[in-house]
């Protein structure tokens, strides 16, 4: 019974399904993040590869990580998040692994991931 109230109240929270945009491991993201400046709001990006997802329902969460200025930073996102106002997928990579945590010690070519070619390219050929 208490699971059902639960559900029913994590339900109310969740984004619908037409609003997340889906990616995967390995994806370069551009997440569109909404930044209260006193009483400003302005869109700030976040681009990087997505090096894990954690979680279920409305505690899923991604992590994000990018290098500035020869310095890897991560960040850490809600999937769920009214801040959160996109997320646009740029490119997609061919991983093995469900966590890339292994790109931490990696810089230059060897942080490079393999691109996923789409379905689409294969069929226009013909």
């Amino acid at each position: 019974m208490s699971q059902q109230i639960l559900a029913s109240v994590e339900k109310s929270s969740l984004k619908p399904a037409e609003e997340i945009q889906k990616f995967e491991i390995g994806d370069t993201v551009d997440v569109h993040t909404k930044i209260l400046e006193g009483e400003k709001e302005r869109i700030q990006v976040f681009s990087g590869i997505v090096i894990a997802r954690s979680g279920s329902g409305s505690k899923e969460m991604f992590t994000v990580r990018r290098i500035v200025a020869g310095e890897g930073v991560e960040r850490k996102f809600p999937l769920h998040s009214p801040r959160i106002a996109k997320i646009d997928v740029k490119r997609s990579a061919v991983v093995r692994r469900a966590k890339l945590y292994y790109m931490r010690n990696r810089s230059g070519k060897s942080a490079r991931l393999r691109e996923r070619r789409s379905e689409q390219a294969g069929t226009d050929s013909k």
